[in-house]
């Protein structure tokens, strides 16, 4: 009775790589179809990928997380928003950032012999110390207020106030730093903010201390402007419960922005990206399938008389299916890992040039190289079988 021999892992492993040792050449040229194959998909994908998020940078500029809150300024008398209206809004889950600022009504002036009633169109604002990273704002010049200075007569201007004002750089002032007048009382200038393009308002104020504001400028401590950063998935479940929650016993007194333009067009643009890579990175999969089922079939043609002195000397079909399964795994595997590298190269070096952050994927990547294997072994289930149907008088026959 002939009893059949199973092969170890490692003994199909070196049989199934006879093919690609032996025939180096061909099976460089067959990996190096495979690997553009892979490349392109690596690249279709990743290029994409960091245009978009060169794209959504840009758009997450413009705002689309940011919200504003105020009260209702057609009601006579207007209402006033709660003192503790910023800290409540904290307290939301996806709320990240939250600050307030409060119009104090009074005008601000170079000197004492300008028209005290001539506030050069600013507009003298109380701020919060946590003001800035709401905002996304940076100081240009000096610095922001502090818990020491929010309670002395210090102020910090807004890019068109220090302009209007005549302030450019404060880093070329000797001594003290200058001062300018907000109603009878003098004020120092520490800082100068950098332009503000997601609030404009800002860049048109004096900005004085919390504190300062209540013991200086008579100030009563009621916020006029909430500015809120939330997550964006969540910023419309954030302002529907704005309101209720700056005002609980009249919310009506309460608007609130409505969310940026720019977020359902940043949303739109991930969806469509979305779709535009999962199509290319098929077509490129489906490219690289035919690629090796060529391969492999060519390979099945070339290998007869080898397919049928294996036979001969015993080696059963299922060997044999598993010695072109595994070559045509291997070759796929070794045009993925090459095509992979590749790509990643070309997808940096194209975003490198461009200015755009490199984007290649974890998934995509190990995605891309798994799926090289799963396609190759697909595409070597034909010539595999088609080879193991062979048998050792028609193989040898046709040598």
């Amino acid at each position: 009775m002939i009893r059949r021999i199973r092969l170890s892992p490692l003994d199909l492993l070196d049989v199934g790589l006879l093919g690609i040792r032996t025939r180096k050449a061909r099976a460089a040229l067959s990996a190096l179809g495979i690997a553009i194959g892979i490349a392109t998909m690596v690249v279709v994908t990743g290029i994409p990928a960091s245009s978009q998020a060169a794209l959504l940078r840009e758009l997450s500029a413009l705002g689309t997380n940011n919200l504003q809150a105020m009260a209702q300024n057609d009601v006579n008398p207007p209402p006033k928003l709660p003192e503790e209206a910023a800290a409540m809004v904290k307290r939301i889950g996806p709320v990240t950032a939250a600050s307030a600022v409060a119009n104090t009504h009074t005008f601000v002036r170079r000197n004492d012999r300008t028209d005290p009633r001539d506030g050069s169109g600013l507009t003298v604002l109380a701020a919060r110390l946590d003001l800035l990273p709401a905002i996304n704002a940076k100081v240009r010049s000096g610095h922001w207020l502090n818990p020491a200075t929010e309670r002395l007569p210090t102020v910090v201007l807004g890019s068109v106030a220090a302009a209007r004002l005549g302030f450019s750089d404060l880093r070329s002032t000797a001594g003290a730093g200058p001062l300018v007048i907000i109603g009878d009382t003098w004020f120092t200038v520490v800082g100068i903010l950098a332009q503000t393009p997601l609030s404009p308002d800002i860049d048109r104020s004096v900005l004085v201390g919390w504190e300062s504001a209540r013991s200086q400028l008579r100030f009563d401590g009621h916020p006029t402007v909430i500015y809120i950063q939330c997550r964006e998935s969540a910023i419309e479940a954030v302002r529907a419960v704005l309101p209720s929650t700056i005002s609980p016993v009249q919310p009506g007194d309460v608007v609130v922005t409505r969310p940026s333009d720019a977020l359902a067009a940043k949303r739109a643009t991930e969806n469509n990206f979305s779709s535009l890579f999962l199509g290319l990175a098929l077509v490129a999969l489906l490219v690289g399938g035919i690629g090796v089922a060529n391969t492999m079939v060519i390979s099945v043609l070339e290998r007869r008389t080898e397919i049928g002195l294996r036979r001969a000397l015993g080696a059963h079909r299922g060997q044999i299916r598993a010695q072109f399964l595994t070559e045509s795994a291997a070759l796929a595997a070794l045009g993925g890992v090459a095509g992979t590298l590749l790509g990643m190269v070309a997808v940096a070096g194209y975003a490198v040039y461009h200015g755009w952050p490199i984007v290649v994927s974890l998934p995509a990547t190990s995605g891309g190289l798994g799926g090289a294997v799963a396609v190759g072994v697909i595409a070597g289930v034909y010539p595999s079988v088609r080879a193991s149907r062979l048998t050792p008088t028609e193989a040898l026959a046709s040598a």
